[in-house]
Formats: C-alpha cells, structure tokens, sequence
C-alpha cells in the first residue's frame, strides 16, 4: 500500500514507516501531523486518482526533527565586466516518518 502526496508544492510517494524530508512545516518536533492533499492511493490492486485530490483520505506522520539541508552556493558573473556575486543558500526541511495511510 502506497500513496502519492503534496506538500510543499511537491509529491511525494509514501509508504508505512517510510522516512523523507520535505519542506519546513510550522510543527514542533514529536507531534503528529496529518497530510490531507492525496493524489493517489493504491491498497492491493486498487488504485485510486484523486481530481485533484482523495476525499477523505490522509496520510498520518509524526515530526521527527527539523534541520537545514547541504549548503549550496550561487555565483553570478558577466564576463569581461568585473561583476561577480557570491551567495550561499541552506534550506529548511522537516523528517517526517509515515505512520498510518488511511482512505
């Protein structure tokens, strides 16, 4: 059983006990949350499309920590001109773990 959720204006392809990070979510470490945008859901052979999304189903996961991703850098530069711009960027994300899948 699997289910394909949004959040952070991306999808995700879940499962239960599955571990991901996604972005940040306004929730304190060790609650739970559910995660109610549900594309698809599929239970055996059953597939389920949502348009857009599931009535009724939810994906139940609990915060296991917030962090700040790998640093990434930016470098902008015109030749021959002398201009140059260096700016380096980390981004937040929360661990979630999958619980429970219900539909």
């Amino acid at each position: 059983m699997y289910a394909i959720i949004e959040t952070g204006g991306k999808q995700y392809r879940v499962q239960e006990g599955s571990v991901l990070n996604v972005e940040k979510l306004e929730v304190a470490e060790g609650e739970t949350v559910e995660l109610d945008r549900v594309l698809a859901l599929k239970k055996d052979e059953d597939l389920t499309i949502g348009a857009p999304w599931i009535a009724g189903a939810k994906v139940v996961a609990q915060v296991l920590e917030h962090g700040r991703g790998k640093k990434i850098i930016v470098f902008k530069y015109k030749s021959k001109k002398n201009y140059r711009r260096k700016q380096g960027h980390r981004q937040s994300f929360t661990k979630l773990r999958i619980d429970k899948i219900e539909g």
